[in-house]
């Protein structure tokens, strides 16, 4: 069923978006990106939730494109067109414009159309042992989602152009000390490390992180000092706990 592949739990201020589909390393279709769309919005409406949690089912995040969704369809100059690429994008303009932050839990093999929307998300948590790559290149696929403006903004172009020209993996361990993710810990620790991430942002004011968010998302929108300076200073944001946070120190 198509409710089944993306997964939906809240637990408190919580939600986890888990993709479903574990007997395919969780590559997507275009159904299955609708569904996640659809679910990100349901979170993003429920006032209960603060952080949203993305991760995958069994034993990969997501091992990016399921080729086999575009059927006969040609692929033509390496775009795999818009039947993924339309609800594709849908789901990453959720990610980086939604008010509430989200974080991807990454345990596995995170590959391509994959790694494209977890760095879509505002923080990463990796295994070490996690599997990383951004192999377009390796299939005559050219990016769509994003992965040439946010891999190089993370990790510097040298780097970037590296790892998409030689189409190599590289461990989760890695993608903390180049700082593509937020960090990394060992497999068997990656859910304590999530949850001591979780509970380090649900500490904060949530008016503060939503501000936090969108400054940030205009700065890396490409404006200059000058006008992300003159955006910051003009930008009123609803902050309505911050009189109840400062009272002990009046």
């Amino acid at each position: 069923m198509t409710d089944d592949l993306v997964l939906l739990d809240r637990a408190g201020a919580t939600a986890t978006i888990t993709l479903n589909r574990p007997g395919a390393l969780n590559a997507l279709t275009p159904e299955m990106l609708d569904r996640l769309a659809a679910r990100l919005d349901e979170a993003a409406a429920d006032e209960a939730v603060r952080i949203v949690v993305l991760t995958g089912a069994g034993r990969a995040f997501c091992a990016g494109v399921d080729l086999k969704a575009l059927g006969q369809l040609r692929i033509v100059d390496g775009a795999v067109g818009d039947v993924l690429d339309v609800p594709a994008r849908a789901v990453i303009t959720r990610l980086t414009s939604m008010p509430k932050l989200v974080l991807a839990r990454i345990q596995g093999a995170c590959f391509t159309g994959g790694l494209e929307i977890a760095l879509g998300c505002d923080l990463l948590v990796a295994a070490d042992e996690a599997k990383f790559g951004d192999t377009h290149a390796k299939f005559g696929l050219r990016p769509s989602w994003g992965m040439s403006q946010r891999l190089i903004r993370l990790v510097g172009v040298a780097r970037a152009r590296q790892l998409s020209y030689t189409a190599a993996t590289f461990t989760g361990a890695q993608a903390a000390a180049w700082g593509m993710v937020t960090r990394s810990a060992p497999l068997t620790h990656l859910d304590s490390a999530v949850g001591d991430l979780v509970d380090s942002v649900l500490a904060n004011s949530q008016g503060s992180l939503a501000a936090y968010k969108d400054l940030y998302a205009h700065a890396l929108d490409g404006a200059g000092l000058a006008d992300g300076l003159a955006y910051e200073s003009a930008t009123g944001y609803p902050i309505p706990d911050t009189e109840e946070r400062v009272a002990g120190f009046r």
